[in-house]
């Protein structure tokens, strides 16, 4: 038996992550906008037709979509998905035209496209430097305390008082960097590498495999390796060094995220675990049922895999905008806007393939294939 949030808790808690979110992303482009002269003409919450909105004395139109799957600023004379100078834009007055995105030098668009990802991170940095303020760090020295029989650690040989310092090339500091790395790799070979007795021992292993099932059903492959470490060392950290350790962990995460997409596309880890909006919905649901901070760090985590997914150099996406400013500051000119269209075109429909797929095993973890194939035997 589970414990299910229920639906409407499920939207609830979509609702309070996402919305959020997608608002600090879409503001991150707006203030940087607002900075460099650049007019809005509109910022949105959400997609399609309007619900609600009002506009400020600024002319810009701030509005909520009956979709809410993302968002979006639209600055003025932001006529084509390219973003570039065209007949429209040059039939502008003079005035006019100056307070367009395409105006402004390349350096202050790239700033501008730069600032909704950047935003992302800022509200992950602060939320998990407020956690280390809170609950101090994790400070275990990698010294193992034990190992457990019948493990891979025991199979390859790591004793008692071995000091791991590198895994799978990596080195580690402390006993939850090694948990980290070996988690995310259930049934992987790798080195790791334990001072003893002075020396340095290189061990090749390959890590077990634990399933672990949580309180609303939800089971997930873990590696392990077979090892405990002494008493859990929990150092208290000070307001000046929180961001610094908010900054560590943000990139400890997205490090981790690269890993996960790294195993997907060699195929070590199944294209099943891809997720989308229903599975967001379903983590946030059950994240807010188990408490605040649960729900807080996840709020973290998806702000950063939304600016890390972001800045992936696909067209459409920040990261496609940034990889063609890249290609014009090299060239000294832009890229010809039928290169740009059809590339944004084809990053469309890679968008809505991916959308598609994550919908379909989203779907599929809910059940609705296995009951369907039911129905149908």
């Amino acid at each position: 038996m589970t414990d299910n949030p229920g639906f409407l808790l499920y939207l609830l808690a979509f609702a309070l992550v996402i919305g959020p979110l997608v608002f600090v992303h879409e503001l991150g482009h707006y203030a940087a906008g607002r900075w460099f002269g650049i007019k809005a003409e509109a910022f949105s919450i959400g997609f399609g037709r309007e619900v609600a909105g009002f506009t400020d004395r600024r002319g810009t139109r701030w509005k909520f979509g009956w979709l809410p799957l993302g968002g979006y600023v639209k600055f003025a004379g932001d006529m084509n998905p390219a973003g570039q100078p065209s007949p429209e834009w040059l039939a502008l007055p003079a005035a006019q035209r100056a307070q367009t995105f395409q105006a402004k030098p390349l350096w202050q668009r790239a700033i501008v496209v730069a600032a909704g990802p950047v935003t992302n991170f800022v509200v992950a940095i602060l939320i998990l430097a407020a956690f280390a303020m809170a609950y101090g760090r994790p400070s275990t020295p990698p010294v193992v305390g034990a190992v457990e029989p019948a493990t891979a650690a025991a199979s390859a040989g790591i004793r008692p008082g071995d000091r791991i310092v590198a895994v799978g090339g990596r080195a580690v500091t402390s006993f939850n960097e090694l948990a980290q790395y070996v988690t995310m790799r259930p049934g992987e070979a790798m080195q790791v590498a334990v001072e003893r007795d002075g020396g340095r021992v290189d061990l090749q292993l390959t890590s077990g495999v634990r399933e672990e099932r949580d309180r609303f059903g939800n089971v997930y492959r873990l590696g392990v390796l077979g090892v405990r470490s002494g008493p859990v060392e929990m150092e208290p950290v000070g307001l000046l060094e929180a961001p610094g350790e908010g900054l560590r962990q943000t990139a400890n995460i997205v490090r981790m995220t690269v890993d996960g997409l790294g195993q997907i596309i060699t195929g070590r880890r199944s294209l099943d675990e891809l997720g989308g909006p229903l599975r967001i919905a379903q983590v946030s649901g059950e994240r807010f049922a188990m408490g605040v901070a649960e729900f807080v760090f996840l709020i973290a985590l998806i702000s950063i895999n939304l600016g890390f997914i972001n800045l992936l150099p696909v067209p459409v996406l920040d990261g496609g905008h940034l990889l063609f400013y890249a290609v014009e500051a090299l060239r000294r000119k832009p890229v010809e806007p039928e290169v740009m269209e059809w590339a944004f075109r084809g990053g469309m429909v890679a968008i809505l393939a991916l959308m598609l797929l994550v919908t379909f095993n989203d779907l599929g973890a809910f059940g609705v294939w296995r009951n369907l194939a039911g129905l149908i035997g």
